[in-house]
């Protein structure tokens, strides 16, 4: 058995893939849950479209300048060969300074930007946010050798605690009035309760701060800031221009459809991705090939994301209408074609993680910035027509998009694009039979938009029945895998039950 297969396999300096999987894959339904619960309970009993787009706003503008809160720490406490003492203080040394700095930032940017948007309503709401980042460095550091270490249990307790705590807050807050500053607020609760949970499973303090020795992690970190902040201000600044361009209800509702649209792809393979970045570095620092394993993770990606993306933006009418109201029904059209473009995103995962293993910053960082013109040009001109239009810019930019990285991944994966279409091939008939059923239905009934939302899940449970029979004839990766799971935790529950009864 090679390496890159026994990664999948228990090991003795950590968790195995899957079994981290099934940490990683619980926190991510649980953190979905608690979001999409409290998203949908603000959405149809407290917020209006226009409060969620005022919040929206403020929160783009405080992420893209966030994205260097974490300076590439994460990845490279991974990507180390060895961590010692002297090295965790002097990364929270710097997490915590950078993650101060950005508070600062952020709140001396709140004025100017509630007079650029003639909203004087938006500073107090990126003063909260700013508030948030006393407790985001605590975090940085214990989490990402948590990360390292396959310690997804950890994780998972951190994960999990401060999104019940952020979806406790955001509700509670709504319901007593706070409007838009009632996610915000729940920004700050969810911070202090990841701090707390992570620095009690993992200390990592700065104190005192140690500031020798940190030309690599500078180094480092501004390749990696510099590569999110050209990214973000592609893939983050879609409701900035909505917002300058359009009005709050137009950004309110694209909001909503591209954060319903994300956290539908964060619960499919959000988890993996957490568990996978770790593994794959292990496979770069032991000198294995990378070529399998990453056309697994493409098969995996492609054949998970793609029913359920597609089947998003089939089902966008009954689903907007059941979870968020006839308020919302101007959400379904942008989220079918939000859901649409996704389906090219995730036919090229880890596009930016193999660049960043393979040591190619530079070069990815060239492409990122082809690649965040490309998107901000056709957002322009999208959002000048209307918000329909906006929306269909970002299918436009997936294909943009995937001819930009497509010889570049490829090229650092081993791999020859030719070599990604009978997977693509596999994937696409499993999501054909996914759909099916739902697709048969939208055709021929006319009032598809309020059909019963319980028929709308026997028929998406009739797709999955479909889906895994097309896999499991397909042989495919994903098949082997979910098998693989299954078989690991019956073999859990049996040791667990010889254990009780020992």
């Amino acid at each position: 058995m090679s390496k890159a297969e026994d990664i999948y396999e228990e090991r003795p300096q950590g968790m195995s893939v899957r079994h981290a999987a099934v940490w990683s894959v619980g926190g991510q339904y649980i953190g979905f849950a608690l979001q999409f619960v409290s998203s949908v309970v603000i959405s149809r009993f407290f917020l209006a479209p226009a409060e969620v787009g005022l919040f929206s706003i403020a929160l783009a503008a405080a992420m893209l300048i966030s994205l260097l809160q974490d300076f590439g720490l994460t990845r490279f406490v991974v990507n180390m060969l060895e961590v010692t003492r002297d090295d965790i203080r002097r990364c929270s040394s710097v997490a915590l300074v950078f993650a101060l700095t950005i508070g600062v930032v952020i709140a001396i940017a709140a004025v100017p930007m509630a007079r650029a948007y003639g909203h004087k309503e938006l500073a107090p709401i990126l003063l909260i946010i700013a508030g948030s980042y006393v407790f985001v460095p605590y975090a940085i550091v214990p989490m990402a050798l948590m990360s390292r270490d396959m310690a997804f249990r950890g994780l998972f307790a951190i994960n999990t605690s401060s999104a019940l705590a952020q979806a406790a807050i955001a509700i509670g807050l709504a319901w007593l009035g706070f409007s838009s500053s009632s996610l915000a607020w729940a920004m700050v609760g969810a911070a202090l309760v990841k701090a707390v949970v992570a620095q009690s499973l993992r200390p990592a303090l700065p104190f005192p701060l140690r500031f020798d020795g940190i030309r690599p992690v500078l180094n480092f970190g501004s390749k990696s800031s510099t590569l999110f902040v050209i990214g973000a201000a592609g893939s983050r600044s879609a409701d900035l221009v909505i917002g300058g361009m359009l009005s709050l209800t137009a950004t309110g509702l694209f909001s909503r459809a591209n954060g319903l649209t994300q956290q539908l792809r964060m619960l499919i393979s959000g988890a993996a991705g957490a568990v996978l970045y770790p593994a794959m570095a292990r496979l770069q620092r032991e000198g294995e090939d990378l070529a399998e394993p990453y056309l697994r993770v493409v098969a995996c990606f492609t054949a998970a994301n793609w029913p359920a993306m597609l089947g998003l933006a089939i089902a966008a009418g009954p689903t907007v209408n059941f979870l968020f109201g006839p308020a919302w029904a101007g959400t379904a059209p942008i989220l079918s074609l939000i859901a649409i473009s996704e389906l090219l995103f995730v036919a090229l995962p880890f596009h930016v993680e193999m660049g960043i293993l393979r040591g190619r910053m530079h070069r990815l960082i060239g492409y990122n910035i082809l690649d965040t013109g490309a998107s901000l040009l056709l957002l322009f001109i999208g959002a000048g027509i209307s918000l329909h239009f906006a929306a269909i810019s970002r299918i436009a930019y997936s294909i943009v998009w995937l001819a930009i990285y497509m010889r570049f991944v490829c090229g650092l994966a081993g791999i020859h694009p030719r070599q990604l279409l009978p997977i693509y091939l596999s994937s696409a008939a499993a999501t054909l039979a996914a759909i099916a059923p739902l697709g048969i239905v939208a055709l021929l009934v006319q009032d598809f938009a309020t059909i019963n939302f319980a028929w709308l899940v026997i028929l998406a449970t009739s797709g999955v029945a479909l889906w895994l029979i097309v896999l499991m004839l397909l042989d495919h990766p994903l098949y082997r895998e979910i098998r693989g799971m299954a078989e690991d935790a019956t073999a859990r529950v049996r040791a667990l039950h010889a254990r009780a009864a020992g």
